[in-house]
């Protein structure tokens, strides 16, 4: 993909910025493209509303927030209603199936998919990797970053000792895309 306009929201302690970051890293450091991230969040710390707008772009970035998302992520149901649920038509919608309930009639001609993170990430034995998961099922669902530049990332972000950890997530995000698809 030449460019991909992606919001990733949920709430505090979910590693929303985290992932945002890496995400941004993967394209920028590991594949030589443009990034670009803009991030939000409540006063608390932990359980507020949090968001991370990351543009992608093999060429120049004129502007750093999203105008036209092409990839919308939610991690809660705040964050569906306020950034998933009126997103443009074409925009593709990620969902944490154990937190989000969608708005049927919102989605009528919509593309949207649900990905049970929280449960993956529980049975790595982490729930902290919540994020890192979504980051895979990301790079399986869509073309917006490869599945090597994301991992390099995922490795140089995460602390030490936990690399391990964190790219059994990913492959974990991933292989469920890649079931899903399968399945579409």
């Amino acid at each position: 993909m030449s460019g991909a306009q992606v919001i990733i929201s949920g709430f505090g302690g979910q590693g929303v910025i985290t992932a945002g970051q890496i995400l941004g890293r993967a394209v920028s450091v590991h594949e030589g493209r443009n990034a670009v991230m803009a991030q939000s969040y409540g006063p608390e710390s932990r359980g507020g509303a949090c968001k991370t707008e990351v543009i992608l772009s093999d060429g120049v970035i004129a502007y750093p927030r999203v105008v036209e998302p092409d990839v919308v992520v939610c991690l809660s149901q705040p964050a569906y209603d306020q950034n998933g649920k009126h997103r443009p038509d074409r925009c593709l919608l990620i969902a944490e199936e154990d937190l989000v309930t969608l708005d049927q009639d919102a989605e009528l001609g919509k593309r949207a998919v649900m990905v049970p993170a929280t449960r993956l990430a529980e049975q790595l034995g982490k729930k902290v990797v919540l994020n890192i998961v979504v980051l895979g099922f990301l790079c399986g669902a869509t073309d917006v970053v490869s599945a090597a530049a994301l991992k390099e990332a995922i490795a140089a972000s995460v602390p030490k000792g936990t690399e391990t950890l964190n790219l059994k997530a990913f492959d974990a995000g991933y292989g469920h895309a890649m079931k899903v698809a399968a399945h579409a």
